[in-house]
């Protein structure tokens, strides 16, 4: 028998708190020290570049392509729909498999013996980093009120920093005793920098467990919004998300829009192959590009499916300038950022006469000193400045964009570690103030429920555009040219389009932010 049944009534915004409680700094402190993990797995190929390059006989360029094309195409491609999963899911528990994920491919990439080997743990490694920022910006987002989120970002982002100089440090010293002990090579035939792989790799086990314990927060109630719906099925919808980004089964998502959309999507396939055969024609190497075009041609692809399927999000976050401008901004940046963190120990080695444990102590420690004082002040600095302007944030962004420039110019060209190491703390410290800036812009040009998606996008400039050229870009341009400073020099004509990004966000975000919910709801936002 049918019964009447009252309207539910309509979620309720709730009091939003003004303050951060000890438990969002308690979670905020666990989610640094996973940041650290992430980048010492991520940085540790810088201070092992030599080793790996003399026992698996690579150039400078294959160098460029580990560091960045193999660990960052797949970082950014698997971002997008672990962002997805993220808006959709438990982030505690994603984030928690993640790194289970990108600790076990770390100590595997120990028992390499050829660079396909390598090439392959590096994959595993950045599909499981995919899933940490995305999920900690997401948390960080709900633990924290708007007034510290820059500046909880900032000591969140600080842990790139700290784990890419501690990676240096600890590394090197592990390959200096290792082959000090073992010179003919260790235990299963290990030579020292396979040792260090498995030592920085194991520790994340642990860490995972700590991770899995921390508590899921309600999303937007540190904003006073209601509690959105739970995705009824979050782990149909990462399906359906991969076969839009993975090739070929993008072109089964493309088919799902209908014939129009396949048509659109062959057609970008098309052109990305096309100037991949150029570029294969002029000699240039077909892992780098090939990765490189196909991850261009999966974004391309994702995209189009989203404005499909979710329009609130796609006007958001691909529809729109300011956001697309900030990920030009900042991806430029770490560009050069990026290809200075590998080649810094490196050059030191080769041009000024640096052992490893040296390196690994000086560079390792100036690039974490600088990046923790310049990401966190850098923080506080953008959270003071967004209360005077509504662009204040992105004054901070083109202050790392142009600052570091001449110290970058000078570091490379020294002929002296006394000049090399100043000039390199310098560049470091002014470059990383732009992170928590740019990070707490971007999320506050999305609504709650996009906030791991937009971290998704957002990361494809800093790895698609940063990670996957910068360090490739350079290596390349050293093996060609015989220089390894020319390689990194050459990174710095990209300083205008930076710079000319950063103008464009400090016009456009403040419009942006205000009319949000706006451009949200006339796209069919309930909101």
């Amino acid at each position: 028998m049918a019964t009447d049944q009252a309207p539910q009534p309509a979620p309720q915004p709730v009091a939003a708190p003004t303050r951060a409680s000890g438990y969002a700094w308690y979670v905020l402190g666990i989610l640094f020290v996973v940041y650290v993990l992430n980048f010492v797995d991520r940085q540790i190929i810088s201070i092992l570049a030599e080793d790996i390059k003399r026992d698996l006989h690579l150039k400078d360029e294959d160098l460029g392509f580990l560091y960045g094309t193999a660990f960052g195409v797949f970082y950014s491609l698997f971002g997008i729909p672990l962002g997805r999963l993220a808006d959709n899911w438990n982030r505690v528990r994603l984030m928690t498999l993640g790194l289970v994920l990108w600790s076990s491919m770390t100590a595997l990439s120990g028992f390499a013996r050829n660079g396909g080997m390598l090439v392959g743990a590096r994959i595993g490694v950045g599909i499981g980093e995919a899933t940490a920022s995305p999920s900690a910006y997401s948390l960080i987002s709900d633990y924290f009120p708007k007034k510290l989120r820059a500046t909880a970002l900032a000591i969140y982002s600080s842990g790139l920093y700290v784990g890419g100089g501690v990676s240096l440090s600890i590394a090197g010293m592990i390959v200096h005793r290792w082959n000090l002990a073992y010179p003919d090579g260790g235990p299963l035939g290990l030579h020292g920098w396979q040792a260090a792989f498995i030592a920085v790799g194991l520790p994340g086990l642990l860490i995972a467990l700590l991770v899995a314990t921390l508590r899921e927060p309600i999303r937007g109630a540190v904003e006073g919004l209601p509690e959105p719906e739970r995705h009824p099925a979050p782990f149909k919808a990462l399906l359906a998300d991969l076969l839009t980004i993975v090739p070929p089964f993008t072109l089964i998502g493309a088919a799902r829009g209908g014939p129009r959309a396949l048509a659109v999507n062959l057609l970008a396939l098309g052109i990305v192959s096309g100037v991949i055969a150029i570029l294969l024609a002029y000699g240039e190497p077909w892992p780098q590009w090939t990765a490189v075009g196909l991850g261009a041609y999966a974004v391309f692809s994702w995209a189009t499916a989203l404005k499909r399927r979710d329009l609130p999000t796609y006007t958001l976050v691909i529809a729109n300038p300011a956001f697309i401008a900030v990920v030009i901004a900042y991806g430029l940046n770490a560009f050069v950022a990026y290809g200075v963190s590998l080649w810094s120990a490196p050059f030191a080695m080769r041009n000024l006469g640096v052992t490893i444990q040296q390196a690994g102590g000086t560079i390792g420690g100036t690039l974490a000193f600088g990046g923790f004082v310049g990401v966190t002040v850098g923080g506080v600095i953008a959270d003071r400045l967004r209360r005077w302007h509504p662009s204040g944030r992105i004054m901070v962004i083109l202050f790392g964009a142009i600052v570091p420039l001449p110290f970058i110019i000078l570091a490379f060209r020294a002929t002296d570690v006394v000049v090399f190491v100043p000039c390199l703390l310098i560049a470091a410290t002014c470059a990383s103030t732009a992170l928590g800036a740019a990070g707490a812009t971007m999320q506050d040009l999305v609504l709650p429920r996009m906030r791991g998606t937009a971290t998704g996008a957002f990361f494809i400039g800093t790895t698609l555009l940063g990670l996957a050229m910068g360090p490739y870009i350079a290596g390349r341009v050293s093996t060609l040219t015989g220089s390894l400073s020319t390689g990194v020099l050459s990174l710095l004509l990209t300083a205008p389009i930076t710079i000319a990004a950063g103008i464009a966000a400090y016009r456009l975000v403040p419009k942006a932010e205000a009319n949000r919910e706006a451009r949200a709801r006339a796209a069919g936002e309930p909101i």
